[in-house]
């Protein structure tokens, strides 16, 4: 999905509040979503948790937006046009619906419930993402995986996977990228990483083992969770730093709740991200707008799409400031 807005800034502030556990508990950061308007012929509202001033990223995750359950028969779904990438990956994950994604590789795969659609830009693609004639309700979540500086310029491809349901002590889980609960996805990456979906039965407790370098994130879709002893609301990420071997989750209620565990190792590295694109300097993401509005090689073109492209936005009168995480407190 596009980060298409139609007055993209770098980052943007919202909410977060520091968490103090017991002595025995990790402390856990709140980050508020915020509400973003995409463009496009079809306007959809999703819910921004990453990025923000306060935390850029999550291991090399850099960007997530949740959105649904979008009744599609009032809201006509999702229909962005092809649009441009270049130095990150997209993860598409689904809950509810199904949409096709088609793109300047000659892609053309469907986005489902439980399975992962990994498309790595890297020099630079393009590509359009239409919800299917049979979809009545939308619900899911984007996100991108920033691409360490070494590797930010590799050839573009697309990557499909279906990972399995394991079950977890109260509920079940599924492994996406990356590693937990003894099993682990075959999609590499080109950092470590983290991604799974997990359920939790109502009234469930359970202690995951995890790599204690890595930062955590816990983004609830559905339901409330407690991380370690923080109560994390639906559509907000609970953050946890490196340091600890287990993360423990707790639904208290009287429903399953619903919720993505992210993960991977401190980024380390500054980025610039402005649109769709995410580069190291200013003059990375000025070069690939004015590639991508003249029509350049670089991005490709998506075929069989009813409609034009979208056009990139102005570029800020200042400097685009590249950023990276503050410190854990």
């Amino acid at each position: 999905m596009a980060a298409y807005e139609q007055t993209p800034v770098e980052n943007h502030r919202t909410s977060v509040t520091q968490h103090q556990n017991t002595a025995d508990t990790r402390r856990v950061e709140l980050l508020s979503a915020r509400d973003v308007p995409l463009g496009g012929p079809r306007a959809m509202t999703v819910r921004r948790t990453l990025p923000q001033r306060e935390r850029s990223l999550v291991g090399a995750w850099c960007f997530a937006d949740h959105y649904g359950p979008d009744d599609v028969t009032a809201s006509g779904g999702m229909d962005v046009a092809p649009h441009p990438h270049i130095g990150l990956q997209t993860a598409s994950w689904l809950f509810n619906g199904e949409i096709e994604h088609r793109d300047s590789l000659g892609t053309h795969a469907m986005v489902r419930p439980g399975e992962l659609n990994l498309m790595t830009a890297g020099h630079g693609i393009s590509h359009s993402e239409v919800s299917t004639p049979d979809t009545t309700v939308l619900r899911g979540i984007q996100l991108w995986i920033a691409l360490p500086d070494a590797h930010r310029d590799v050839a573009p491809a697309f990557r499909h996977h279906a990972p399995a349901t394991i079950t977890l002590d109260g509920g079940e889980a599924r492994v996406f990228l990356g590693t937990l609960a003894g099993d682990t996805s075959p999609v590499p990456t080109y950092s470590p990483l983290l991604g799974a979906e997990l359920v939790l039965e109502p009234g469930a407790h359970t202690t995951l083992a995890v790599d204690p370098a890595f930062e955590h994130g816990v983004l609830v879709d559905e339901g409330a969770v407690r991380v370690e002893d923080t109560l994390v609301p639906n559509a907000e990420l609970g953050y946890l730093a490196p340091g600890g071997d287990t993360i423990t989750l707790t639904n208290d209620a009287s429903g399953p709740a619903r919720l993505l565990l992210l993960g991977g190792a401190p980024f380390g590295e500054e980025i610039v991200m402005w649109w769709n694109f995410i580069g190291r300097s200013h003059e990375d993401i000025v070069a690939a707008r004015t590639e991508w509005e003249a029509g350049a090689e670089r991005f490709g073109t998506v075929s069989d799409y009813p409609g034009n492209r979208l056009p990139a936005p102005e570029l800020p009168n200042s400097r685009l400031k590249a950023r990276g995480n503050r410190s854990p407190r």
